[in-house]
């Protein structure tokens, strides 16, 4: 079970200067809109309380003055809260000095902001750079980390350009590679991706998601635009007015939302878009294995009314999949050795992770089940035409 890395507790951020008189207000149950009025006061954030994992990737999203960015700067406390706890690995930076303050921004926290900030007169390498020469590392330790960063964004060869040579979602991956240069513990994304162009964007997050399953850092990223959000997070924190209306998964926000508010807010989306295979797929009735005859097959194909069975090592891991029909042959000549009748099944099988918009057409160009593998090509299940139906009726796309 992966460590707690933040911990948020009874947070409030008041921006004012009667921000106690407005805190006492609002712990009352005075509406924000009222306690403006009354203190000019505006309320940032009220009562949050969540934890986020080590090696998580947790989205913030909520409209635009929901209270996210402010969140996210309370976490590193470029905003100082009003009141509550933030906890890093057990330490309560909100009441901690201003020197150990930056060391931690230094060496704890990557920031990656909407607009790229990167200095146009310097070359993308001393842009990756940056972080590390505040630190005042050696030159040498400066070029290397920070090659190694452009390296992991896929902007290797680009080092000697300029900001102003780049398209937008190359700039966006300068911003990155420099978050990352420092060898962050957290990297907090504010709208990293909103000021790009929409296939810029996708692209951008396809390229975080990959590059997380590599560097494994926790990220907190905050967005305003819900496809973004429910692809990438691995748990989802939605907020209105400065408080947080629920925490959950992708799916969890989709299909059980707590309040009317959240319910409106994910009405329109296309679950195509979000579902995944291992969402819509089923447990295989029966598997063969490479040692089974061709005789054991059919028995057991027989037994669950199947006209084909998918083939795995001792492993679990998938090897293919044998037709009723040619099993049949088989058994007929007398052959024991099924190697020859295993179709590899390379066109039939996707990861737990592929959107169900995608697999309609895999189902289409197929006669046979599709099989889902993790990484290690273990068959973890099957999607069928009705299974696909049936995810989507249980999520409430169907109605």
């Amino acid at each position: 079970m992966p460590k707690t890395k933040i911990k948020v507790r009874d947070l409030y951020k008041i921006f004012g200067p009667r921000s106690k008189e407005a805190l006492d207000l609002l712990k009352s149950g005075i509406p924000n809109n009222e306690i403006l009025s009354r203190t000019k006061c505006g309320v940032g954030v009220a009562e949050a309380n969540f934890d986020v994992r080590e090696g998580e990737l947790l989205v913030v999203m909520g409209l635009s003055g929901s209270g996210k960015s402010t969140l996210l700067r309370c976490i590193n406390r470029l905003i100082k809260p009003t009141k509550g706890q933030v906890m890093i690995d057990g330490y309560d930076i909100s009441t901690a000095p201003e020197e150990e303050l930056r060391l931690m921004r230094r060496n704890k926290f990557g920031m990656v902001f909407q607009r790229f900030a990167l200095f146009p007169h310097k070359t993308i390498l001393e842009n990756a750079a940056y972080g590390l020469s505040v630190r005042k590392l050696s030159r040498e330790r400066q070029v290397k980390s920070a090659r190694d960063a452009l390296k992991l964004v896929g902007l290797e060869g680009w080092e000697k350009s300029y900001p102003g040579q780049l398209s937008g979602g190359m700039q966006q991956r300068v911003g990155l590679a420099r978050a990352l240069a420092i060898n962050p513990e957290i990297l907090l994304m504010d709208e990293a991706f909103s000021a790009l162009d929409p296939l810029i964007r996708t692209e951008m997050q396809d390229e975080l998601i990959e590059l997380q399953s590599k560097v494994h850092k926790t990220i907190l990223f905050i967005t305003h635009d819900l496809d973004e959000a429910l692809k990438m997070g691995d748990r989802v924190i939605l907020m209105k007015d400065g408080r947080i209306v629920q925490i959950g998964t992708p799916e969890d926000i989709l299909t059980r939302p707590e309040n009317t508010y959240v319910k409106k807010f994910v009405e329109n989306v296309d679950f195509t878009k979000v579902l995944t295979a291992s969402d819509v797929m089923v447990t295989p009735k029966t598997t063969g294995f490479i040692k089974d005859g061709p005789v054991t097959l059919l028995h057991k194909m027989r037994k669950e009314g199947l006209s084909g069975i998918f083939i795995v090592d001792a492993e679990h891991k998938l090897v293919g999949y044998v037709t009723a029909e040619k099993a049949g042959d088989y058994a007929r000549e007398g052959k024991k050795n099924i190697s020859e009748i295993i179709e590899k099944y390379e066109k039939q099988k996707v990861g737990l992770d592929m959107q169900v918009r995608n697999l309609f057409q895999v189902i289409v160009d197929n006669r046979y089940p599709i099989a889902v593998i993790d990484e290690n090509n273990i068959l973890k299940g099957i999607v069928v035409r009705g299974s696909i139906i049936a995810g989507l009726a249980e999520s409430g796309n169907f109605s």
